[in-house]
């Protein structure tokens, strides 16, 4: 199969230039608004409270996302080029700086509407998957994230390096991290849960899917392999997600059930 050809600027008017990889966030949080909207009486937040929960959570995500690529994965090139940072357009977010930016956000938002913290993360955690797919397609159109070399029949030459047909490893995680993760969590958080269930799951989903796509993903070629010969940066951030996500499902069949269809109660 061929890499398709798709110009990373989705829109260009001018000096104006709307890229592809910019889009799919929008796409994530009109999503998560309008799902979060649905459900929003479940936990006594109303459609404003969503837009304001989201805003917090969209700092969160480009701050933490950033910023945690930089730490992990870019430390060398934001010392050698310190703007190099707000260029978020070229690409270069982590999920797991993401994730404690959001983690920060929900925290903070929890204190103000005085919610327990993980009925906010078990409210938000079916929103996320879409996305965090999305996001994957806009890797996959800015030809980042090559796969390692596959004689599977859909296997693509990677731009760039050469005719070997590779993993489209970004498709991968499209597929896992976005709609198989959302349906398994839209479904079970369709009714109330114990409080932390839905939270675990993800971690623990998410976790297991980055895991072992990772096997058929290159690492970067900065940093190659941390340890053993197989294990690799995103390998290693995402072992204590699997750990935590465990350790909260276990936790929350001793917890309280949170809200009830239809209504704002929280138990």
């Amino acid at each position: 199969m061929d890499y398709p050809d798709i110009d990373p600027i989705a829109i260009s008017l001018g000096p104006l230039q709307v890229h592809w990889y910019g889009l799919m966030y929008v796409v994530g949080f009109v999503s998560a608004w309008w799902l979060g909207c649905r459900r929003a009486p479940r936990i006594g937040l109303t459609s404003e409270d969503i837009g304001d929960f989201l805003f917090y959570t969209a700092i969160g995500v480009v701050a933490g996302g950033r910023l945690g690529y930089a730490l992990f994965y870019g430390l060398e090139q934001w010392l050698a080029d310190p703007l190099w940072i707000v260029r978020i357009w070229d690409g270069g977010m982590s999920f797991h700086g993401g994730l404690l930016g959001v983690l920060l956000a929900t925290f903070y938002f929890a204190r103000k509407k005085h919610l327990a913290f993980f009925t906010l993360t078990d409210f938000i955690a079916p929103l996320v998957p879409i996305g965090l797919g999305a996001g994957r397609i806009g890797n996959f159109i800015n030809r980042e994230l090559p796969g390692r070399v596959t004689d599977l029949p859909w296997g693509m030459p990677f731009p760039g390096m050469g005719p070997q047909p590779r993993h489209p490893s970004a498709l991968y995680e499209a597929l896992l991290e976005g709609l198989v993760l959302f349906v398994i969590l839209w479904w079970v958080s369709a009714k109330p849960r114990a409080r932390g269930l839905v939270s675990g799951l993800f971690l623990l989903l998410y976790g297991l899917f980055r895991f072992m796509v990772e096997f058929v993903r290159l690492p970067d070629a900065h940093i190659g392999f941390i340890a053993f010969g197989w294990l690799t940066m995103g390998m290693l951030l995402t072992l204590p997600m699997i750990a935590l996500g465990l350790a909260l499902v276990v936790w929350s069949r001793k917890q309280p059930v949170d809200g009830r269809p239809g209504t704002g109660s929280v138990n």
